[in-house]
């Protein structure tokens, strides 16, 4: 036997060992395709994908690359569900909401009227076991969910009238997403749903009297207050929108465990990364548009609290009749009862007394 061949064999072994992976080559390389709901114009918004794929790629070495195509290039961006589900893409990123038209439920992993803000939204996702109970939901659709993104408490929209009744809302064609829509139903308003980029035609041409997108950054883009004059806050129905990043479940089960975690790793970032640019960016666009001519209004307290009422109703009406419904609503509810006890010691005392002092202080000036 050599035995300095022998020696250099054995001392050669934990080097091998201890080579990552991906250096050795292991793990396959994998092309995915990602149909976002969204236009390359929002950059914030459709960048959210995009950030996705960026990280994917640097964290595995450029062995894992999904590349993201706008709405449209693929399949519009309200079918990005029907791609993902049956197999014409590996992935799509979007909005829960819009396909609410499907079941209800698809809801909660967007945003819910009267519901959770983005800190709530995030927590009950990634540490209250939304993600959990929600996985089972979308196993029935072939899908993973990952949440990918966040835009924040939204603007109520734009309105060719002012609202300042509850009986302003009879007969208005309203471009609004997600379960919003049959909440306002139940006030007489005529909901839309229609994708990002086709909301101003719509708008100009009168075929909608009002429409909601995200919040001034987004809006100051897409042109709306060039075609109505009123901007309207809250927006009641997404105190945060979660965005999602939807994976083929047969695809996301083919994955190795290093690219599922990047994958996962690459989402929670663009869920800070999103949002920070968001608050970065809306009150400088907001700033802009008033000073432009925007009349800013907040919807009237009787109107925001008819459409709370009308929106637990349904909540309920809802739950009666869908299983998989009730059985989310019921866990988001406990964890939303919950938030809410602890945001209104803390949180909300202090950013209530914080802008009431800086009001003050600035009219003082």
């Amino acid at each position: 036997m050599n035995r300095r061949g022998f020696v250099a064999g054995a001392m050669a072994a934990p080097a091998a060992l201890a080579t990552p992976a991906l250096a050795q080559g292991a793990l396959p390389e994998i092309r995915w395709r990602c149909a976002s709901s969204f236009p390359k114009s929002l950059d914030t918004i459709y960048g959210a994908g995009e950030h996705v794929a960026r990280r994917v790629a640097a964290l595995t070495d450029n062995k894992f690359q999904i590349r993201v195509f706008a709405a449209g290039e693929i399949v519009p961006g309200l079918a990005v569900a029907d791609a993902v589900q049956n197999g014409t893409v590996e992935a799509a990123h979007t909005a829960s909401y819009y396909f609410v038209g499907k079941d209800p439920t698809f809801a909660f992993d967007g945003a819910m009227p009267f519901g959770l803000n983005m800190r709530q939204i995030n927590a009950w996702l990634q540490a209250g076991g939304g993600r959990e109970v929600l996985q089972e939901f979308f196993a029935g659709y072939g899908m993973v969910s990952l949440p990918a993104g966040n835009t924040g408490a939204q603007m109520g929209g734009w309105f060719r009238k002012e609202i300042k009744t509850v009986a302003d809302l009879n007969g208005l064609k309203f471009r609004v997403g997600g379960i919003a829509g049959n909440v306002l139903q139940k006030l007489g308003v005529v909901p839309q749903q229609i994708a990002g980029g086709d909301i101003y035609p719509a708008l100009e041409k009168g075929t909608i009297d009002a429409a909601e997108w995200v919040g001034p950054y987004d809006d100051e883009k897409l042109g709306f207050n060039r075609v109505a004059p009123f901007y309207y806050y809250p927006g009641w129905w997404e105190g945060a929108l979660n965005l999602s990043f939807y994976v083929n479940k047969a695809k996301w089960e083919e994955l190795p465990q290093l690219y599922k975690d990047a994958l996962e790793s690459a989402c929670r970032d663009s869920t800070i990364e999103t949002m920070a640019k968001y608050d970065v960016q809306n009150p400088q666009a907001l700033r802009r548009l008033v000073a432009s001519g925007t009349q800013l209004r907040a919807f009237p307290r009787e109107v925001m609290q008819a459409c709370y009422r009308a929106t637990f109703e349904l909540y309920e009406e809802i739950a009666a009749k869908n299983p998989a419904f009730k059985k989310v609503y019921d866990h988001w509810r406990a964890f939303r009862d919950v938030q809410y006890q602890w945001f209104r010691v803390a949180e909300s005392t202090f950013d209530n007394f914080a802008y009431f002092m800086h009001a003050q202080e600035q009219q003082r000036r």
